[in-house]
């Protein structure tokens, strides 16, 4: 192992990865797997039956306290009031001019208590964020490298979580699984039916290995990628920065304006009330083009218009697909592809629905 690799951060499941034969790779500081066998492989596995994934890189927050409530709602976009016990919802942390600080699950575990679940690679920059703007004592318990975390996602993984089967989507309770004790909450990144299990990290192997026995396919983060693109769900660091706002992400119904003042409230309104300057599309390419990535230029009647923030290959319909930000008004695009602009049709999001 070189040494640039001895820096990388490692999960609970590095061993079982490495004995699968996974192709490793850096990832926001891990070492994660990218694939095993082939990303279009394990990208249809998920679509069709059921796939498996270490997300045990993502960040597990624990807020608590009489005033938690109170102290999220001022920070996150979503309305946490809404939230019942063992429900959770999609939000996002903004800071005062309405830029994404991050975007994440909230779950509330009990009354007063909450648990995040950020991405990997910004757990330093939320908890900084969380500790320094939250304006009323709470218990702040960072819990990320004590927990593991794997997804069992596709249309038959309610199949394999029997005693789960009646959970509703965006909902958690405990529970046992294979002997061990965890959350499962009905939640995924895939665009498919799904499980995101939490666990001591010392656990996690043992829920994996269970998962792989029967039958679910291991995947790695490039299946996760194009089945999220295919799915239009944005990632932080491609279509969400701090330099972007909810609403220019077209994710406006996650922020409660009638929740009363919140972090970049102000900026949010006004853009909600006079529309955004540029605003986030998704594309397909036509049959036979070249696939689009990130960073490649957007045209429109001869203007560059703005820029992919994801593109690939899609598996499930045969052709290269992206997401990009635009204009506002603009309704027909090219993409600059290696000197060559190449026409590309705006469609609806999400590109893939999951059938059932």
């Amino acid at each position: 192992m070189d040494s640039a690799s001895d820096n990388l951060k490692r999960t609970p499941l590095h061993a079982a990865h490495v004995a699968l034969g996974a192709k490793l790779v850096p990832f926001g500081g891990w070492e994660m797997p990218v694939q095993y066998t082939s990303i279009r492989e394990e990208h249809l596995a998920v679509r069709s039956r059921v796939g498996l994934f270490d997300v045990s890189h993502m960040g597990q927050f624990l807020v608590a306290g009489p005033h938690a409530e109170r102290v999220l709602n001022r920070l996150l976009t979503n309305d946490v009031r809404r939230l019942a016990v063992g429900q959770a919802q999609y939000t996002l942390l903004c800071h005062e001019q309405g830029g994404v600080v991050d975007d994440l699950i909230a779950y509330r575990l009990e009354p007063s208590v909450f648990l995040l679940v950020v991405n990997a690679s910004r757990i330093a920059a939320d908890w900084h964020w969380i500790e320094t703007h939250a304006d009323a004592p709470v218990v702040l318990e960072n819990q990320s490298d004590a927990t593991g975390m794997i997804a069992v996602q596709g249309p038959a993984a309610a199949q394999l979580l029997p005693a789960f089967a009646d959970l509703p989507a965006f909902h958690s309770r405990p529970g046992q699984v294979a002997g061990v004790t965890c959350r499962v909450a009905r939640t995924g990144y895939t665009g498919e039916d799904g499980f995101e299990l939490l666990c001591a990290a010392a656990d996690t192997e043992q829920l994996w290995q269970h998962f792989v026995a029967a039958g679910a396919a291991p995947c790695g983060l490039g299946a996760r990628d194009t089945l999220r693109l295919e799915a239009c769900l944005p990632l932080y660091g491609h279509e969400l920065t701090e330099q972007t706002t909810p609403l220019e992400a077209g994710l406006g119904r996650w922020v409660a304006f009638d929740k009363g003042e919140s972090m970049g409230r102000a900026v949010l309104a006004k853009q909600k009330e006079k529309g955004v300057n540029r605003r986030l599309i998704a594309f397909r390419m036509p049959s036979g083009s070249p696939p689009p990535r990130a960073q490649y230029a957007i045209w429109s009647g001869g203007q560059r218009v703005g820029e992919v923030t994801s593109g690939a290959p899609s598996p499930s319909l045969g052709v290269g697909i992206g997401l990009g930000y635009v204009a506002a008004g603009v309704t027909q695009i090219e993409i600059e592809i290696r000197g060559k602009l190449h026409t590309a049709t705006m469609e609806k999001k999400p590109l893939v629905k999951r059938k059932s």
